[in-house]
């Protein structure tokens, strides 16, 4: 991250770039720290426990530079337009300020009309000096904005490929931690016939939720914190922002009663608690499909992830991913554009991908908002 120090030094040098200052610090320093993080992780005790924590790092880290950068090719495009409207009152400027010259006073003016003309003239100037130069000013104090916007994107290019490239490979390695884990304690073996069963006769989510408990094998009891304390408090399962509430229709009109997450591509999807992976697979329309069980009778659906980690029955700890989203990251020169569509039904660019999130209690879906702690926004 060796243009860190070039960024926030010209994110300094104007009022807008010093009001940006702190999140671009903050960005760097989260950058800065997951790549420490993704080398010391092969060490580990608990390499899924720490690659977790690398991807979520280089994914605040990259949010959050991406969000700087982005504002300041807006702005930079927001000053470029002002100028080009301004393109004949700037060259009528630079002409009155050539003729007067750098140190030019109104009393060395002299008037046609003689010492009455030449007092008239200079109480005139006296005048509109001033202006000219807090015009000058202004005019300058943009051009130099312009010139360190540009320079702090271009900076801050490699920063973001580097951080790119460093979450991809930490995605990568995460993937090979989870595949090569044994220590996970299991509650029970699912039967992967009767699961089939199961999925070919089911229909909606609620007659599959409510037959899971007979496609498993040599079940003991349940043994995990309660979490009902918790309600309203827990995080959402990823990054995102929450597209749809439950009940609201989506484009085609359909309803369902959990809430629609938008997320970045290839976002990591953790637990909010421990739990039980009750069921990991696609399912119906909803594509691939994680079921989580914290206790009994509480039940939480992620669907619409590209891949999904872990085998049901294991037990995992709070905060452990159990699969990423889908989707293209793209690539720098997209996430720089001042153009990319950040709204609308799809979340726009930055938040193309949706994850669905339902909660049941008993048999019945709730609110999913009672439980997560969230701006709803």
């Amino acid at each position: 991250m060796k243009h860190v120090a070039l960024i926030l030094c010209l994110w300094c040098s104007g009022a807008y770039a010093q009001s940006a200052a702190d999140a671009a610090s903050q960005a760097a320093r989260s950058l800065e720290t997951a790549s420490v993080q993704l080398d010391k992780a092969d060490s580990a005790r608990d390499r899924v426990a720490a690659l977790t924590e690398v991807v979520r790092a280089y994914e605040d880290g990259l949010s959050a530079m991406r969000d700087g950068l982005r504002k300041a090719a807006i702005r930079e495009t927001e000053l470029n337009r002002k100028l080009a409207a301004q393109e004949q009152e700037v060259a009528q400027l630079l002409g009155v300020l050539t003729a007067l010259g750098g140190r030019a006073q109104p009393q060395t003016l002299l008037h046609p009309e003689g010492p009455l003309g030449t007092a008239r003239s200079g109480m005139l100037l006296a005048t509109v000096t001033p202006a000219l130069a807090q015009q000058a000013t202004a005019l300058r104090n943009d051009l130099e904005e312009v010139t360190a916007l540009r320079q702090i994107q271009q900076s801050a290019a490699n920063t973001l490929e580097q951080g790119l490239s460093g979450v991809q490979s930490a995605r990568t390695a995460l993937s090979k931690a989870i595949a090569d884990r044994t220590d996970l304690p299991r509650r029970f073996t699912e039967d992967a016939v009767r699961t089939a069963i199961l999925i070919a006769a089911t229909e909606t989510l609620d007659g599959f939720a409510s037959g899971l408990s007979q496609i498993t094998e040599d079940e003991v009891p349940q043994n995990l914190p309660r979490v009902a304390n918790r309600k309203g408090t827990l995080a959402l399962p990823a990054r995102g922002t929450v597209l749809r509430g439950a009940g609201q229709a989506d484009a085609a009109g359909v309803k369902r009663p959990g809430i629609v997450l938008a997320t970045e591509p290839r976002a990591i999807v953790i637990t909010p608690t421990a739990a039980t992976i009750r069921y990991n697979g696609p399912l119906l329309d909803y594509g691939l499909v994680t079921i989580l069980e914290p206790q009994s009778d509480l039940l939480i659906v992620l669907a619409g992830l590209s891949e999904v980690y872990g085998r049901a029955g294991e037990v995992i700890p709070e905060g452990s991913p159990v699969g990423l989203m889908g989707g293209n990251v793209p690539d720098s020169n997209t996430l720089l554009s001042p153009t990319v569509e950040q709204n609308g039904e799809r979340g726009g660019v930055l938040r193309s991908e949706t994850l669905y999130i339902e909660v049941r209690e008993g048999d019945a879906p709730v609110d999913p908002l009672t439980w997560f702690a969230t701006d709803k926004g």
